[in-house]
């Protein structure tokens, strides 16, 4: 059974979605660069073995890397999975995982990379939002994209509001391209990430 590790920075709403989920994999840690991350909590009452990584000890980039890539080796995982994992990663680390570390962010991209991605679409006063699970490669939140899910931007709706309708879509969207992931189902060819096995959709639109 292939093993994910997850890596978080707070509350860690997608890794439980994850851990929920019940996937045919093995959940062998989750590790967070913050020490009051409450997640942590959640995955020590189901069982999962758990890790600090406190970014706050470790003088340069390369040195919280390492210290990173030595707890995640422990675990010998697959798939890494970063879910509201709150820190750029440098291009070794990047590298070192390439094919197998996977992102969940808040938007459409390439649309609204980087922060406040809520806000920015109401700013902009785009009609469609949603988000987006990818590879991750040295270029933040540019990797290949496995699958998106879009949402209505509906009138009056404020940053929170929406976030709440995204979030929802993150929940079923991570575990999905996770098993997807698991069950070898993912090809990478020129950048494009295509699904193999059935005519499953890679996009999802939430109705109103």
């Amino acid at each position: 059974m292939k093993k994910i590790v997850i890596l978080i920075s707070g509350r860690g709403s997608n890794m439980e979605a994850i851990v929920r989920a019940q996937l045919p994999a093995t959940i062998s840690a989750v590790i967070s660069n913050r020490a009051d991350a409450a997640g942590v909590a959640f995955a020590a009452r189901a069982g999962i073995p758990t890790a600090i990584v406190d970014e706050r000890q470790f003088s340069s980039r390369e040195a919280f890397d390492s210290a990173l890539a030595s707890a995640i080796d422990g675990a010998s995982p697959d798939i890494v999975a970063l879910a509201g994992f709150m820190r750029i990663l440098g291009a070794d680390f990047v590298g070192r995982y390439s094919g197998r570390l996977v992102n969940i962010h808040p938007s459409l991209l390439p649309s609204f990379s980087g922060l406040h991605t809520h806000r920015r679409a109401l700013i902009e006063g785009v009609k469609l939002h949603g988000c987006t699970v990818h590879f991750v490669t040295p270029q933040v939140d540019h990797g290949p994209i496995i699958a998106q899910a879009a949402v209505p931007v509906r009138p009056g709706d404020t940053e929170a509001v929406l976030a709440a309708r995204v979030l929802a879509q993150e929940h079923l969207l991570y575990p999905l391209s996770l098993r997807w992931c698991v069950e070898e189902r993912l090809v990478v060819h020129h950048g494009l990430v295509r699904l193999q096995g059935t005519d499953s959709p890679q996009v999802f639109f939430a109705g109103e």
